[in-house]
Protein backbone atom coordinates (compact mmCIF):
# COMPACT_ATOMS: atom_id res chain seq x y z
CA UNK A 1 0.00 0.00 0.00
CA UNK A 2 1.36 3.54 -0.60
CA UNK A 3 1.89 6.04 1.60
CA UNK A 4 -0.91 9.22 1.69
CA UNK A 5 0.19 12.70 3.00
CA UNK A 6 -2.84 13.70 5.83
CA UNK A 7 -3.28 17.25 6.72
CA UNK A 8 -5.63 17.15 9.72
CA UNK A 9 -8.41 19.74 10.62
CA UNK A 10 -7.85 23.21 12.65
CA UNK A 11 -8.98 23.28 16.13
CA UNK A 12 -12.20 23.11 17.32
CA UNK A 13 -12.12 25.28 20.41
CA UNK A 14 -13.36 28.32 21.91
CA UNK A 15 -12.32 30.58 24.47
CA UNK A 16 -13.91 28.80 27.02
CA UNK A 17 -12.16 25.60 26.28
CA UNK A 18 -11.06 23.89 29.95
CA UNK A 19 -10.59 20.30 28.25
CA UNK A 20 -8.54 19.91 24.76
CA UNK A 21 -8.80 16.29 23.59
CA UNK A 22 -6.05 15.48 21.31
CA UNK A 23 -6.13 13.25 18.84
CA UNK A 24 -3.31 11.60 16.81
CA UNK A 25 -4.09 12.19 13.17
CA UNK A 26 -7.90 11.66 11.60
CA UNK A 27 -8.68 8.38 9.97
CA UNK A 28 -9.51 7.82 6.05
CA UNK A 29 -13.01 8.49 6.70
CA UNK A 30 -12.62 11.28 8.92
CA UNK A 31 -10.18 12.84 6.25
CA UNK A 32 -12.84 12.43 3.26
CA UNK A 33 -15.84 13.44 5.46
CA UNK A 34 -13.81 16.74 6.59
CA UNK A 35 -15.42 16.41 10.20
CA UNK A 36 -13.49 14.77 13.60
CA UNK A 37 -14.46 11.09 14.46
CA UNK A 38 -16.34 10.50 11.07
CA UNK A 39 -15.93 7.21 11.09
CA UNK A 40 -19.75 5.03 11.81
CA UNK A 41 -18.23 2.20 14.36
CA UNK A 42 -15.96 5.48 16.62
CA UNK A 43 -17.38 5.91 19.74
CA UNK A 44 -16.00 9.78 19.99
CA UNK A 45 -19.42 11.21 19.51
CA UNK A 46 -21.91 8.87 21.26
CA UNK A 47 -19.09 9.28 24.63
CA UNK A 48 -19.79 12.65 24.63
CA UNK A 49 -23.26 12.41 24.43
CA UNK A 50 -23.01 10.56 27.69
CA UNK A 51 -20.19 12.21 29.12
CA UNK A 52 -21.22 15.78 27.75
CA UNK A 53 -25.41 15.63 27.24
CA UNK A 54 -24.57 16.34 23.50
CA UNK A 55 -26.68 14.62 21.08
CA UNK A 56 -24.43 12.45 18.88
CA UNK A 57 -27.14 12.80 15.90
CA UNK A 58 -26.93 16.11 15.69
CA UNK A 59 -25.21 17.45 12.37
CA UNK A 60 -21.52 17.87 12.46
CA UNK A 61 -21.28 21.78 12.96
CA UNK A 62 -23.98 21.79 15.88
CA UNK A 63 -21.91 19.04 17.51
CA UNK A 64 -18.83 20.73 17.31
CA UNK A 65 -20.45 24.03 19.05
CA UNK A 66 -22.21 21.92 21.59
CA UNK A 67 -18.85 20.34 22.80
CA UNK A 68 -17.28 23.76 22.52
CA UNK A 69 -20.26 25.45 24.56
CA UNK A 70 -19.41 22.70 27.72
CA UNK A 71 -15.76 23.50 28.09
CA UNK A 72 -14.44 20.53 25.02
CA UNK A 73 -12.33 21.34 22.26
CA UNK A 74 -10.72 19.26 19.85
CA UNK A 75 -7.84 18.81 17.83
CA UNK A 76 -4.46 16.50 17.12
CA UNK A 77 -0.92 16.49 17.80
CA UNK A 78 -0.02 15.97 14.41
CA UNK A 79 -0.81 18.12 11.42
CA UNK A 80 0.36 16.09 8.85
CA UNK A 81 2.01 13.25 8.19
CA UNK A 82 2.63 10.23 5.81
CA UNK A 83 0.28 7.08 6.36
CA UNK A 84 -0.51 4.07 5.04
CA UNK A 85 -4.35 3.71 5.48
CA UNK A 86 -6.27 4.83 8.35
CA UNK A 87 -4.74 2.95 11.51
CA UNK A 88 -2.27 5.04 13.69
CA UNK A 89 0.28 2.29 13.78
CA UNK A 90 0.44 3.33 9.83
CA UNK A 91 2.14 6.52 10.67
CA UNK A 92 5.48 6.75 8.83
CA UNK A 93 7.90 7.75 11.79
CA UNK A 94 9.45 10.92 11.20
CA UNK A 95 7.08 12.28 8.68
CA UNK A 96 5.02 13.82 11.28
CA UNK A 97 4.64 17.51 11.84
CA UNK A 98 2.97 18.48 14.71
CA UNK A 99 0.48 21.09 15.22
CA UNK A 100 1.66 24.43 17.19
CA UNK A 101 -0.14 22.97 20.42
CA UNK A 102 2.72 24.98 23.22
CA UNK A 103 1.77 27.86 22.01
CA UNK A 104 -1.90 26.89 21.98
CA UNK A 105 -1.42 25.04 25.80
CA UNK A 106 0.47 27.75 26.78
CA UNK A 107 -1.56 30.91 26.12
CA UNK A 108 -4.79 29.02 27.09
CA UNK A 109 -5.97 30.30 30.99
CA UNK A 110 -9.03 28.27 31.13
CA UNK A 111 -7.43 25.36 30.35
CA UNK A 112 -7.36 23.02 32.96
CA UNK A 113 -6.51 18.99 31.35
CA UNK A 114 -5.56 17.77 28.03
CA UNK A 115 -7.40 14.15 27.24
CA UNK A 116 -5.47 12.10 24.60
CA UNK A 117 -7.79 9.85 22.77
CA UNK A 118 -5.39 6.91 22.36
CA UNK A 119 -1.60 5.79 23.19
CA UNK A 120 -0.53 7.41 20.14
CA UNK A 121 -1.80 10.73 20.60
CA UNK A 122 -0.39 10.83 24.24
CA UNK A 123 3.70 9.32 22.95
CA UNK A 124 3.28 12.33 20.18
CA UNK A 125 2.48 14.89 22.56
CA UNK A 126 4.99 13.49 24.78
CA UNK A 127 7.67 13.57 22.20
CA UNK A 128 6.51 16.66 20.17
CA UNK A 129 4.84 19.17 22.65
CA UNK A 130 6.12 18.42 25.90
CA UNK A 131 9.54 19.70 25.08
CA UNK A 132 7.97 23.15 23.61
CA UNK A 133 6.21 23.99 26.53
CA UNK A 134 7.12 26.23 28.94
CA UNK A 135 7.39 25.58 32.95
CA UNK A 136 4.17 26.75 33.20
CA UNK A 137 2.30 25.35 31.25
CA UNK A 138 3.67 21.69 32.83
CA UNK A 139 0.83 22.04 35.74
CA UNK A 140 -2.15 20.92 33.59
CA UNK A 141 -2.52 17.15 33.45
CA UNK A 142 -2.16 15.23 30.63
CA UNK A 143 -4.32 11.98 30.28
CA UNK A 144 -3.71 8.86 28.14
CA UNK A 145 -7.34 7.53 27.57
CA UNK A 146 -8.49 4.49 25.71
CA UNK A 147 -8.94 5.50 22.02
CA UNK A 148 -12.48 5.90 21.11
CA UNK A 149 -11.62 4.17 17.41
CA UNK A 150 -13.33 1.17 15.87
CA UNK A 151 -9.79 -0.36 15.81
CA UNK A 152 -10.13 -0.52 19.85
CA UNK A 153 -13.10 -2.73 19.95
CA UNK A 154 -11.72 -4.18 23.46
CA UNK A 155 -13.02 -1.23 24.98
CA UNK A 156 -17.09 -0.77 24.21
CA UNK A 157 -18.94 2.18 25.38
CA UNK A 158 -19.88 2.09 28.62
CA UNK A 159 -16.01 1.07 29.80
CA UNK A 160 -15.00 4.03 27.64
CA UNK A 161 -16.90 6.12 29.37
CA UNK A 162 -15.71 4.81 32.92
CA UNK A 163 -12.22 5.75 31.77
CA UNK A 164 -12.72 9.06 29.85
CA UNK A 165 -14.98 10.19 33.47
CA UNK A 166 -12.21 12.55 34.27
CA UNK A 167 -13.12 14.83 31.40
CA UNK A 168 -16.91 15.33 32.68
CA UNK A 169 -15.81 15.72 36.15
CA UNK A 170 -13.06 18.78 34.54
CA UNK A 171 -15.72 20.76 32.91
CA UNK A 172 -18.01 20.58 35.77
CA UNK A 173 -15.35 22.41 37.92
Amino acid sequence: METTTCIGFPAQLDVDCRVLVLGSMPGVASLQAGQYYAHPRNRFWPLMGVLCGIDAALPYPDRVRALNARGVGVWDVIGQCERRGSLDASIVRGSEVPNALGVLIDGWPALRAIACNGGTAYRAFQRFIVPALLDAAHEVPVWSLPSTSPANAAWPLPRLVEAWQPLADAIRR
